[in-house]
Formats: structure tokens, sequence, C-alpha cells
């Protein structure tokens, strides 16, 4: 295999980055490829909790310098971010997908759309305008206008480890914030690579800091503290709530992008070439490891047949190997545990019922990685664990339905509520869709999983926690309203 090396720093053992220098951990772990597990990617430095606390402080020093620093410069400092991960987006897609498992065209996406969250945010300093309204009180004036939280601590997760970080730690920078960023274990190189690109923009030291370590160890220690002002996470249900009950006690403001169990309805009106492409894309993009996949298809009776051999056809044209090999479609899951997981839930899905219609099984190729077989299970409950608990996985389930009122009410019933999709030509359907559906966000005739960087992204239930990310929304969660009155002299 052929894939250009990049040029990680000279020992990725200095990969932790605080207060403007690069520095050596307690200990390293080893970045494998899920493609080919005999390629090590290098071996990454893990902070201790005293360099974690010398990353704070450094953060809490520098915040109020970059806070005030000119518009201007700040605009040109993430336009520069922004148009370095662009121009080097096949180069820094080689790498994401080499340790993350993504096919190199979805790597080379994923760069490309973090350099335009970037330019985004960096028009976005030059639009910071406040309001001013008149008093009650003859002679008051007031102004309303929006200052940086603080420190800023921020848990990416691995299956987007730079397009999710870069939505995150875009506009706290853009709004004057220092930031402390936790990346995922399982994807440092990527991190480091867009510390590297920030590093040459020559930001106040301290004002961005890049902490590798453990959830359980740095991660824990970092949502406790009581000397940062927010966090942004992204992970699992179950470690949301751990960030939210750690934070509540300091009264330290808290976002959560969580779990899901997104459902694609295939309408009897729906175009079928649509609704299978639609499928194929939601499902088994990114090997199914997306917030935003279809793992629950609901689907009418009488195009359910139609459908359903329309789909088994499509999907074992699907070609799985290795990220970087050309046509491939699916890569491997990211690792030996996520693997593991998926091919239990294969067999608890058959053990509650349901019928194999394709996949389910874990897969030899050429090359030693973690791979399986894009999956269909026919004949599904929505109440079943497979459908009710998220799984990440290429593992999708048809659940049959009647009508409109019975698909709407299905995928509703779920504890989760990010996207939720429907293919039909009706256009009452796709209102009565739009209306009822308790999702964030809804895609009509579009798979679920592909959203838009400059308008908001959140969903409802357990799925999001706290105000919106992305676009103009974005400013709700990294500034603080303050509102001044004045009465001349």
């Amino acid at each position: 295999m052929s894939y250009s090396k990049y040029n990680l720093r000279s020992q990725a053992e200095n990969a932790l980055y605080i207060d403007g220098q690069w520095h050596s951990g307690t200990t390293t772990i080893n970045n494998i490829n899920p493609s080919d597990i005999s390629d090590s990617i290098g071996h990454f430095s893990q902070a201790s909790a005293q360099q974690l606390q010398q990353a704070i402080d450094a953060a809490k020093t520098a915040q109020p310098t970059w806070e005030k620093t000119p518009l201007e410069h700040k605009q040109r400092i993430l336009q520069a971010i922004g148009d370095e991960l662009i121009a080097r987006c096949d180069e820094l897609g080689t790498l994401l997908s080499r340790e993350e498992g993504k096919p190199f065209a979805e790597g080379r996406g994923e760069i490309y759309r973090a350099g335009q969250f970037f330019q985004y945010f960096a028009a976005e300093v030059l639009r910071q305008m406040g309001d001013l309204a008149t008093s009650t009180r003859p002679g008051v004036s007031v102004e309303v206008s929006r200052e940086a939280v603080g420190v800023v601590a921020i848990i990416s997760p691995w299956n987007f480890p730079t397009a999710t970080a870069a939505w995150k730690i875009a506009p706290a920078l853009a709004f004057g914030n220092s930031v402390i960023w936790k990346p995922a274990n399982l994807t440092p190189a990527s991190a480091v690579a867009l510390t590297e690109i920030i590093h040459r923009q020559g930001l106040p030291p301290g004002t961005f800091n890049l902490i590798l370590g453990s959830g359980s160890d740095i991660g824990d220690a970092l949502i406790h503290s009581n000397q940062i002002n927010a966090v942004s996470f992204t992970g699992s249900v179950d470690t949301g709530r751990k960030v939210a009950t750690a934070t509540a006690p300091n009264f330290v403001r808290c976002q959560l992008e969580m779990g899901s169990k997104n459902a694609l309805v295939i309408a009897n009106d729906a175009d079928i070439d649509i609704a299978v492409e639609a499928t194929i894309m939601g499902s088994f993009s990114g090997t199914g490891q997306k917030c935003t996949a279809s793992s629950r298809l609901v689907v009418m009776d009488n195009i359910h047949d139609a459908y359903v051999e329309a789909l088994i056809d499509r999907i074992h044209t699907l070609k799985v190997g290795h990220a970087l090999e050309d046509g491939v479609f699916m890569g491997p899951v990211v690792d030996g545990n996520q693997l593991k997981s998926n091919m239990d839930w294969v067999e608890k899905a058959q053990q509650q019922g349901a019928e194999l219609g394709c996949g389910g099984e874990q897969l030899t190729l050429s090359h030693d990685g973690f791979y399986m077989a894009p999956t269909l299970f026919l004949n599904t409950d929505n109440h079943w664990n497979v459908n009710q608990e998220e799984v990440f996985a290429p593992l999708a389930c048809v659940i049959r339905v009647t009508d409109i009122e019975h698909a709407i009410a299905t995928v509703n019933d779920t504890r989760f509520g990010l996207t939720g999709g429907i293919v039909t030509q009706s256009l009452r359907s796709s209102a009565l869709f739009k209306q009822q559906v308790q999702t964030g966000c809804v895609m009509v005739n579009l798979p679920t999983a592909g959203t838009d960087y400059h308008v908001p992204f959140g969903g409802r239930k357990q799925s999001s926690f706290g105000p919106r990310e992305q676009g103009q929304y974005a400013k709700e969660f990294y500034t603080i309203v303050k509102t001044a009155y004045q009465r001349p002299y």
C-alpha cells in the first residue's frame, strides 16, 4: 500500500501543545491504522494531571489578551487556518483516513469542510455587533453586547476527528475565548496536524492548547475543573451525563452532542432510486460511524418489497476495503473493540427475531484490519434493543409501517432526536413530517447524514443538551450577553 507519509512532528511523543510550546507526556499510546493493523502511525504522548493544569493556567492567562486582539487580526488568523486546511486537504485527508478508517474521499472531504468552518467563523469575527434599545426610563440609553465566556474545554470524538473539532474550536476562538482541546485517543495524529497549523498563526501563547489523554483520566479532570468556564462535548450519552454532572456544581456552562437513533422513512410514493441512494449514503458511508447515520429504515407497506430488493442489490455492489484503496466505498470500523461490539449487535438482533437480509459477518481481506460487511436486517420491531440503542455500525434495520401517521409515530418512538428523514413525492407527507417529527434536523429526499456548516446543528431529547452548534447560533454558547444602562451627566 502506497500513500503520502504525512510528516508528523519529528517525534510524535512531543505531541502536547501547552502555552505555545510542544511537550512530551508521561506515557505514550500506539496509533494503529484500522485498515492495516501492521501499520503504526506513531506513538503519541499522554498528558499528566500536572500538564493539564499548566494548560488551564495558560489558557486563563492568555484569554483576556486574545479577547482584546483587534478583530481584523483575529479574522486573518482564522482565515489562514481555514485556507491551509483546504490547500492541504489531499495530504491531511490521507492522514485522517489512515488513522480513522474512512475512505480517502470522505477523509479529504472532512478536511475541506473543517477549513470551511474556520473560513466561516473568520467572517463571523467581523460581524460581531451589539444592539441599542430605548429604555423605559427617560434619558437612559441601553446597549446590549456579547463578551467571551472565557476558558473553553473542547472534547471531540474520533469519528470526525478534524471536522467536529473545527466546528467547536473556530467559534470559540472567533468570539474571543481561549481553548483547551482534548481529542479522542483513537485519532491523535489528526489533532497534532491541526494544532501545528494553528501554532503557525502566532496566537498569544496559551490561547490554544492540545492535551492528549484518556477520557477517564485527563477528560475527567478537565470537566471537574472549577477554572474552566464552558465545556463543549461530543460523544456518548453516558459520557455526556458525566460531563453534565461534573460541570453542574461549578456552574460551568455545558454543550452536549450525544447519541442518536435516526430514522429514514420510505413513503409509498418514494422514488426507489432516490430512496436506495439516500439509504446507502445515510446508513453505510463512514462505515455507519456517524451520529447522523440512518440506522432505522421505516418503510411503508406498498413499497416495502420493491425497496428492500433494490436496496439489497445495491448493498452487494459496495466495495469494502483499505481506506486508501481506489474504489472503496466502506473502510474498516475504527478498532477491535468497536468491531466486537458490532458483531455482538448482529447476534442480539438475530436473537430478538430479526431476519438477516445481507451482511452480518466480519470480513477477512488482504490487509489485516477491522472489517465488517454492510448489514441489513428485515422484519424488525421498533421496540427491540437494536432499534432503540445507538449501535454505531454499518447496520440498518427495516421497520414496516402502514402510512405517514404510523411512520411519524415510529420515528418519534425513541429517546433520541438528532436527525430524521423522509423520501416522498408528496407535499402533504413532507409537510407533516417536517412539522411533527421530533428531531433537531429534518431531511426530505436526502440522506439523514450530511449537514451544512452555516446553519445550526443539534438534536432533541437525549441527543443534545444546551445551545446549538454551527452558524450564527454558535454565539449563544461561546458568548455571554451583557446589558449596559447609561444616563448621561
